[in-house]
């Protein structure tokens, strides 16, 4: 589905002048519907100025009409016979110049606890060249001493839905080639919503299992029958029969 410039700004424009519902505005401006939820409480794009669709010429205010008397109506972009023809860019995505600086961090991240990810879809997600996954990967980076793993997510050069699908085709490339995976792998490729309907369960890492029943509740009773009982008179070494000392001493 073709989404409109300036997703964001248009979901801005539409949550302060419309009475559309957040999921109508997350479906057309392809954003996901907490996020437009967040706009709405003013959480999510703070400055950001909101874009009209209309004076740009990307919806018509009688699609905005229906939707708003319809829930269930999906809004569509309007035709641009301009844009005829035109494919989607293939290659790594672009990231704005204030990130750049950020992408060894996320590539290192997905290196280091996502190492099923091929150099093409870490390309994919961040925005960078196999070259420099490949440095990261190898710890041959010119930088690579001052570079900390930071969640591609957090600094905003991905999304989790998709990390999350990225993922989701590592681990079933991997299930279908009959790749085996340790627990912690297996850990790693759960998706996020996945995660969260998990019972918390506590696990052992995989360097102590065997251990999982070991005690020492009955070597230690054992010693604790062999030790000699020790009562006052042999703890503190007191003299028997002193009571006529003293009384000579006192006289």
């Amino acid at each position: 589905m073709a989404l409109p410039i300036m997703a964001k700004a248009t979901a801005v424009w539409l949550v302060d002048n419309t009475t559309l519902s957040f999921k109508q505005i997350a479906d057309f401006c392809g954003l996901h519907e907490l996020e437009v939820n967040g706009i709405a409480d003013g959480e999510v794009a703070q400055g950001i100025k909101g874009f009209d669709p209309i004076a740009n010429n990307q919806l018509t205010q009688a699609e905005i009409d229906m939707a708003e008397k319809n829930p269930r109506h999906k809004m569509k972009l309007k035709h641009n016979p301009a844009a005829d023809g035109e494919e989607k860019r293939r290659g790594p995505r672009y990231t704005p110049l204030s990130k750049r600086q950020d992408r060894p961090a996320a590539i290192l991240w997905l290196v280091k606890f996502h190492p099923e990810l091929t150099d093409g879809q870490i390309s994919k997600l961040v925005g960078t060249t196999k070259p420099t996954i490949q440095a990261l990967r190898e710890r041959t980076h010119w930088n690579i001493a001052n570079i900390a793993p930071i969640d591609p997510v957090a600094l905003g050069l991905c999304k989790q839905l998709e990390l999350d699908k990225a993922v989701g085709k590592a681990a079933a490339k991997a299930a279908k080639d009959g790749t085996a995976m340790s627990d912690e792998e297996r850990l790693k490729l759960v998706s996020t919503e996945q995660s969260l309907q998990m019972d918390d369960e506590p696990r052992l890492p995989s360097n102590m299992s065997g251990l999982e029943t070991f005690s020492l509740s009955s070597s230690d009773e054992e010693e604790k029958k062999n030790e000699p009982v020790v009562d006052a008179d042999s703890l503190f070494n007191l003299p028997k029969g002193g009571g006529e000392d003293d009384e000579d001493d006192d006289a």
